[in-house]
């Protein structure tokens, strides 16, 4: 009679566990800073979006040395044609740009291009407005 070995074929429920248990924290952390990367995705499009509206404000203050009060008055679309996927309207008051996100970043939640005008040339000052300094983008901070 021979004596035979039995081998283990398979994984033991601990290990299995240890496993699942592994994957849940890594999931635990990978999908808030997923989130906040699409937030900051978002916000991001709305400086894509008002750069129309910046170039336009450049325009009239190296043309007519005013700073446009409305969209009407700086010649672009008025503040709610301006949308994209989280973009709700792009305005313009005495130039200065006010860009308003829907619910994608946060409902209502603003971030503001301010013009300041030196030496006949306009620059422009990225200031958060609402969205949270964590949504911002590198060009903002």
């Amino acid at each position: 009679m021979s004596m035979s070995r039995k081998v283990q074929q398979g994984f033991t429920l601990i290990e299995l566990m240890i496993v699942v248990a592994i994957i849940g924290i890594l999931a635990a952390i990978a999908l808030p800073a997923y989130q906040d990367y699409t937030k900051r995705t978002h916000v991001a499009e709305g400086l894509t979006l008002a750069a129309a509206a910046k170039t336009a404000v450049s325009e009239s203050w190296a043309t007519k040395g005013v700073l446009p009060g409305s969209n009407a008055s700086a010649g672009v679309a008025s503040a709610t044609s301006i949308t994209g996927n989280a973009v709700r309207s792009v305005g313009i008051a005495n130039g200065l740009i006010t860009i308003t996100y829907n619910t994608k970043v946060a409902s209502g939640a603003t971030l503001l291009l301010s013009p300041v005008t030196a030496n006949g040339a306009v620059q422009w000052k990225c200031k958060a407005g609402t969205v949270q300094a964590k949504y911002l983008p590198s060009s903002c901070r």
